[in-house]
């Protein structure tokens, strides 16, 4: 069964060509010296992305190979103006990043509802022998054509915006939490890799304030180099504005767990360390208050720790007071704003995702020949 959950597709965009400008000289009975009055060619339509808060997958998107946008109309006599070429608008879910897929590099991302950003520019119309006038030559026979369209096939990659990040090994009681705090319902039963696909759920708070958590799927040691679920949902955890590290309170050593997993992140962007964690000890109800804090004296001690038991409901209200201070803390903000540019990771290595994206079929993009341009007779066509 094909999930409902899609989070890249490869999609090749062209927008629209300019209209070429018309040649055309006016011959009329009561007007036999009429001159040149040919109109300029129409726009190409530009292709732009828009942020849309009601999708938040890119499933709409999956089967969308092609995405043209409209050709300008030419330039007609009477000075007749070309119809530009209807632009196109795709709709995106908030945190789409885009790269060329050829190169790599980025090339734009869309983070708030109704952003709208130019992804390929149409283009101009060429302008009429009536433009081209002069004392001089009062009949001008040549006319511009219109400048060529733009076309890139582009990798749009979904990156979850949340406030609060889980990251934990799988059964690490991470989306046992999500529905204990929040409505959201994920798959939960007693074996790894439950969470085949990331979700969200809304956790409330004090006087009807809330915030988003992300249950990302489990990560193990080597997900850094595409071990497990790999590379494809550790990108997710890039958005959120707090990382909660879940480590189970049965485990034969916590803290080393932990360092595993801010090492794996460590790995795949080094400024994932930046961001503001908790550390959250699960399936504390198997532990007693002496144990507890035995525990508490060999976890890290640069970041707050909160034992927690989500079946029981032990530590939760503690839980969710730790993560509103550190939503809400000034640092935490500071740091925000500091990393909203560089938390899109531009520079990094598409390689791998361009390989999964071949490995699943999505490589067998077909490239359309555009139509020569017809040839008008006795006319000259100049750069623009």
């Amino acid at each position: 069964m094909e999930s409902n959950f899609v989070d890249y597709v490869k999609i090749h965009c062209r927008s629209g060509k300019g209209g070429k400008g018309s040649v055309h000289l006016k011959h009329l009975k009561y007007n036999p010296n009429g001159g040149p009055d040919g109109g300029d060619g129409g726009r190409g339509g530009n292709i732009y992305l828009r942020g849309n808060h009601n999708y938040w997958t890119l499933l709409h998107l999956r089967y969308q190979r092609h995405i043209f946008a409209e050709h300008g109309g030419n330039g007609g006599k009477d000075k007749c103006h070309g119809t530009d070429g209807k632009d196109v608008y795709i709709d995106v879910p908030c945190g789409t990043v885009v790269y060329n897929a050829e190169t790599g590099k980025f090339v734009c991302d869309v983070t708030y509802d109704g952003q709208v950003v130019m992804l390929l520019k149409g283009g101009r119309g060429g302008l009429g022998n009536f433009q081209f006038r002069t004392a001089t030559n009062q009949a001008p026979r040549y006319a511009q054509p219109g400048e060529p369209m733009e076309e890139m096939t582009v990798i749009m990659e979904l990156k979850l915006l949340a406030d609060v990040g889980l990251v934990g090994f799988p059964n690490a009681g991470k989306s046992t939490l999500v529905s204990s705090l929040s409505n959201a319902r994920p798959k939960i039963a007693n074996y790894p890799f439950t969470t085949m696909e990331p979700s969200l759920g809304i956790v409330a708070y004090h006087d009807h304030q809330s915030f988003v958590m992300a249950d990302i799927p489990g990560i193990i040691e080597g997900a850094s180099e595409g071990k497990g679920l790999g590379l494809r949902f550790l990108r997710h955890i890039e958005r959120n504005s707090l990382l909660l590290f879940m480590v189970p309170g049965d485990t034969d050593n916590i803290k080393r767990e932990y360092e595993i997993l801010l090492n794996e992140l460590r790995k795949f962007n080094p400024e994932l360390t930046d961001k503001h964690r908790v550390l959250a000890v699960t399936k504390s109800d198997l532990l007693d208050n002496e144990l507890i804090e035995m525990l508490r004296e060999d976890l890290p001690t640069d970041l707050p720790v909160v034992f927690i038991s989500a079946v029981t409901g032990f530590g939760l209200q503690e839980l969710k007071d730790v993560l509103w201070r550190e939503l809400n803390s000034e640092s935490n903000k500071l740091q925000t704003i500091i990393s909203e540019d560089t938390l899109v990771h531009r520079d990094k290595d598409l390689s791998k995702f361009v390989k999964e994206i071949a490995d699943e079929g999505e490589d067998d993009i077909v490239y359309l020949e555009e139509d020569d341009m017809e040839d008008i007779d006795d006319v000259e066509y100049i750069d623009m």
